[in-house]
């Protein structure tokens, strides 16, 4: 099968190309390189550094591969910097995935796998584990370009016939996550406790142990993207872990599981961030196939061990 992955040089879409790469697939790479890295993309996939708000290069590179499945994850992926720069955040998250969806169309894609956000579309939801069919508050800009990617996807895709799988992350980690993204929170952890810098826990009034999350592991992300495949996975699935964590109680976690200690410090909540997110995945479960393996202190062990990995040879700074 000829599989597609935009941002597949980034932080979640490398896992999944190698993913893919490893099944046997020809897998094709599209990435402006604005967050991902040349290095993270796998040595025998197809590589194009191309912008998705580019249509005409994007056009390119579909017309020329035809491939069967377009696996999209390329997006403007930071709450923050929708909240400070929300027409940007417009530009990738609903130009960028039109783009995608309308050449798609055009050059006869089967298959369309959408990575959208659990973690935002659920957040503060007056029903926690939050099932999908939960109307979401939608507060950032972020939230609402990630949700008017799944409408025009259900539209247009529903209106030609064409296949499509939108998964709803969690909050992924793991390694080759982004270090200075306030997203990952546990790779900023991880890599402040082995730069012995002080870090930071966000909290609202009356959450002394800051906000509360889902964190699923980039491995059961993959495995979710290799389930999407199928050709009965049609809808809109959570995938995180089942299990919320407050952000105090992941880094007490983090400090033992890396051996390393040192106090946090307390400051008040970022424009955008939720108190409380928690995905149900009865869904994924029972359509997909799909369920969490790996335990949250397994995946902190293996991310801890790669960043150690980098500081031991040297790079990059911490």
């Amino acid at each position: 099968m000829k599989i597609l992955v935009t941002g597949g040089a980034g932080f979640i879409g490398s896992h999944i190309v190698d993913a893919y790469v490893g099944l046997g697939h020809d897998v094709v790479v599209v990435d402006n390189l604005s967050s991902g890295q040349r290095k993270n993309v796998n040595e025998n996939a197809v590589f194009h550094e191309v912008d998705i708000e580019d249509e005409q290069e994007v056009e390119r590179v579909i017309k020329t591969h035809r491939p069967d499945v377009l696996n999209h994850h390329a997006a403007q992926k930071s709450v923050l910097q929708s909240v400070k720069n929300p027409v940007h955040d417009a530009k990738v998250n609903v130009v960028g995935i039109l783009n995608v969806i309308r050449l798609s169309l055009a050059y006869g894609v089967r298959k369309f796998i959408y990575a959208s956000s659990g973690g935002a579309l659920a957040g503060d939801a007056d029903i926690a584990p939050t099932p999908e069919s939960y109307h979401p508050k939608l507060l950032s800009p972020y939230a609402i370009t990630k949700y008017m990617g799944e409408r025009y996807l259900h539209v247009l895709a529903g209106e030609s016939g064409m296949s499509y799988t939108i998964l709803r992350y969690a909050n992924v980690y793991g390694p080759r996550q982004d270090r200075d993204s306030e997203g990952g929170v546990i790779s900023i952890f991880i890599n402040n406790l082995l730069a012995g810098k002080v870090s930071k826990i966000y909290t609202y009034p009356g959450m002394p142990d800051g906000m509360f999350r889902d964190y699923v592991y980039v491995e059961d992300i993959c495995r979710a993207n290799v389930a999407a495949l199928k050709p009965d996975a049609t809808g809109t699935f959570n995938i995180g872990s089942g299990r919320e964590v407050s952000t105090a109680e992941l880094y007490t976690l983090v400090q033992r599981v890396c051996n390393r200690y040192s106090d946090p410090v307390f400051a008040e909540p970022r424009p955008g961030d939720v108190r409380r997110s928690l995905l149900d995945l009865s869904l994924s479960k029972s359509v997909l196939g799909w369920q969490p393996t790996v335990a949250l202190a397994e995946g902190i062990e293996q991310t801890c061990q790669f960043y150690n990995s980098l500081s031991a040879e040297g790079r990059g700074s911490l």
